[in-house]
């Protein structure tokens, strides 16, 4: 199983980050070891003083494909949850920095907190208008709709699946709106789509 990240699908984070807007998806790669699941408590590593939250909807892929054609790529999912991708924020920009590859900031044990539960797909009017959104200690910090996606479900799975064979139980983390910001000991972040809260992390 492997998680397959997008990164710089929302604008205006684009914005925040000071960066280009991408002519095509942005994929990085985290490894099993990075999922937490069961709400079970996130720890800040000892190589980073400045791990961001980034909250993302996530893609469970239900079939085995290879070139896959866009209009056939809402068949190899079923079901949506939200995860976090963190992010040493400090070692990422260094690596930028000196032209670098940049997992290490983004790849490391831990960093993929993930709902147990996922959504049927079906239970969504319409999955270009999924709201989500992520609170930390109680207050709103992002607030997502997937209609502001620059690329959208369909598009990432045909795209990635050029370069990935993807299988059955694989993960695509789709891509976080504005809002990111550090986290500290002791807070406690609760991602939701729409009024469902699926994930909570305590922070230690």
């Amino acid at each position: 199983m492997k998680i397959i990240c997008i990164g710089r699908n929302y604008i205006d984070h684009i914005k925040e980050l000071n960066s280009d807007i991408p002519k095509s998806p942005v994929i990085f790669i985290k490894p099993e070891t990075a999922i937490i699941r069961n709400n079970l408590p996130f720890f800040i590593p000892d190589f980073s003083n400045d791990i961001h939250y980034e909250t993302e909807l996530v893609i469970k892929i239900s079939r085995l494909g290879k070139y896959i054609n866009e209009k056939y790529a809402n068949e190899y999912y079923q079901e949506i949850g939200i995860g976090i991708d963190f992010t040493a924020r400090d070692i990422q920009r260094d690596c930028i920095k000196n032209g670098l590859p940049w997992e290490i900031s983004k790849s490391f044990d831990s960093s993929a907190p993930i709902s147990n539960i996922f959504i049927n797909k079906n239970e969504f009017a319409n999955l270009n208008d999924i709201n989500f959104h992520l609170l930390k200690n109680g207050e709103l910090v992002q607030k997502g709709n997937t209609k502001d996606m620059i690329f959208k479900f369909d598009y990432l799975i045909s795209y990635i699946s050029q370069y990935f064979t993807l299988k059955i139980g694989d993960l695509i983390f789709t891509g976080t709106p504005v809002g990111v910001g550090k986290v500290n000991q002791n807070d406690i972040l609760e991602a939701f789509i729409g009024d469902r809260e699926l994930l909570q992390v305590k922070v230690k």
